[in-house]
């Protein structure tokens, strides 16, 4: 705790049992107040990045919540764990093309990895049970597309189909990209206005631009990842119109590329499981506040 000025001088005694009266009574209130202190505890620190104004906010976003257990309670989340280890053995599964409204697209791809072998893949599935664990706390229902039990996939399409069915209020897949070295940072992609074949984004343009700005918003917060200096003009956001995940959903959703794997300094965090702790909290705290104000 801490006060906002100096404490007031105690006038001059006018006799010492006066001193000793007034101190007997000042005793009790000071060690209530202490004991007080200790049972609230002490907050726990936050990351020094988050310390910073350009770290705690993104454009259109609030700072973050802090929300209370069950204040999701009746809420589905639906979380996918960008692509899967078992993509690489099963080429022909995930090249197969399917419909994502305005065209065709792989099934799904390997994703990328580190220079040293870390799949992205193994990135998103760790994150997502650590986002997970962190929602169902506040009382949300989670939902993965998968969990790592099957041996390929799903494809995109599938991916979308599994969040419309949920009816979930919030989706989120989870992502690593796999740019140029020097090439740092994160970056939120969010649905353009998609209306062919079976996909119509329109009803959720902007329920997902509200989603994005506040996962983004938490994010930076909470891990100090800068917005990409390569994507999105500096601010972290992204619109595409090519995502069957996004194309196909009828839930506000979004994606996050949460760092570039192939530069060294954004891959000593991917890496890090403290750090996919913290960023797993500023994505919860992204969503807590998107649903709080839906």
């Amino acid at each position: 705790m801490s006060y906002e000025g100096p404490e007031d001088e105690a006038p001059q005694p006018r006799s010492r049992r006066a001193l000793t009266l007034t101190f007997a009574a000042l005793v009790p209130v000071a060690l209530l107040g202490w004991l007080g202190w200790s049972a609230l505890g002490e907050e726990p620190d936050r990351p020094a990045a988050a310390a910073s104004p350009s770290a705690s906010a993104a454009p259109g976003g609030p700072s973050s919540p802090s929300p209370s257990a069950g204040s999701l309670a009746g809420k589905v989340v639906v979380i996918d764990p960008g692509h899967n280890t078992g993509n690489f053995q099963h080429t022909a599964e995930i090249n197969k093309q399917v419909d994502v409204g305005n065209g065709k697209k792989e099934c799904d791809t390997t994703g990328t990895a580190t220079n040293a072998g870390y799949p992205e893949a193994k990135f998103t599935l760790d994150l997502a049970h650590r986002l997970r664990a962190l929602l169902e706390k506040q009382g949300a229902t989670v939902k993965l597309t998968h969990d790592g039990d099957r041996k390929w996939g799903p494809c995109v399409d599938e991916r979308a189909r599994i969040g419309n069915t949920a009816h979930a209020d919030a989706a989120i897949s989870l992502h690593a990209d796999g740019s140029a070295e020097g090439n740092r940072g994160f970056h939120v992609i969010m649905p353009g206005a998609v209306h062919a074949g079976g996909a119509d984004t329109r009803p959720i343009v902007a329920p997902s631009k509200k989603l994005g700005a506040r996962v983004a918003s938490g994010y930076r917060h909470a891990t100090g990842e800068p917005f990409s200096n390569y994507l999105g003009d500096g601010t972290g956001m992204v619109t595409r119109t090519d995502l069957g995940g996004l194309n196909l959903s009828t839930v506000p959703k979004v994606f996050i590329e949460c760092g570039n794997m192939r530069d060294k300094s954004d891959v000593a965090l991917l890496t890090s499981g403290p750090w996919r702790q913290k960023a797993a909290q500023g994505i919860s705290e992204g969503i807590v506040s998107f649903l709080h104000e839906s």
